[in-house]
């Protein structure tokens, strides 16, 4: 199998999304928590490009950036897929997975910024959860996203089911009112009692409690 390590950190939700992809595969590993203040030698030689978290290597080769990693361990270790095998099936996953990854953005930008910024980041959240519940296939007809089984799609989306929250505790901004996604919510609450799931989520609280410290920093330095 190899040497497997993980750089990340304990609240990161990029990097839970590998650790959860590791673990319904039964992958062992080493979790190497890094310090984004003080960025570690071996962060910078494994992602010199980019230099954020999370970092993959295996076997002493790194790959960095958390879908590019979730469809590495997919093509590594086939077991318990994360893909449909249906041609068709899997570029329709593929899809949602890239969507996913592109309009995480907006509610980043909620957490990251003030005023009319932070107005346009909750707009586009609000857009792009429409969007979710309306289209996104298998969504209030299965447990997870097209099937009854985590795929990949579920782990890219999976910083929805918590941090979203997180977000929204930090800012004191509602993304996501109450019964307006019914299909979305009846997901979240599936996913996070999966048990690989529910075993690996940082704590709520005190993620909330460093989200009010990174906001502060951020807002500070605009």
């Amino acid at each position: 199998m190899g040497d497997v390590k993980l750089l990340g950190t304990w609240n990161g939700g990029y990097s839970y999304r590998v650790i959860w992809a590791l673990k319904l595969k039964g992958i062992p590993y080493e979790h190497i928590e890094q310090d984004l203040s003080n960025k570690s030698p071996l962060l910078l030689q494994s992602n010199p490009v980019h230099k954020k978290i999370p970092v993959l290597i295996h076997g002493g080769d790194p790959i960095a950036e958390s879908v590019i990693i979730l469809q590495y361990i997919e093509d590594k270790w086939p077991e318990n897929p994360l893909l449909p095998s249906n041609p068709y099936e899997k570029a329709v996953a593929r899809f949602w997975v890239k969507f996913a990854d592109k309009k995480r953005l907006s509610i980043a930008k909620v957490f990251g910024s003030s005023g009319e910024e932070q107005e346009k980041g909750l707009k586009e959240s609000l857009e792009m959860l429409e969007i979710i519940e309306e289209h996104a296939p298998g969504l209030g007809q299965k447990k997870f996203f097209g099937g009854d089984k985590i795929g990949m799609v579920d782990l890219t989306l999976g910083l929805l089911a918590h941090w979203m929250g997180a977000i929204e505790e930090a800012t004191g901004v509602k993304i996501k009112e109450a019964g307006k996604f019914p299909r979305l919510e009846a997901w979240m609450k599936n996913f996070k009692e999966d048990p690989v799931i529910k075993e690996n989520l940082p704590e709520f609280k005190d993620m909330v409690a460093v989200m009010k410290r990174r906001r502060e920093t951020l807002l500070a330095s605009k």
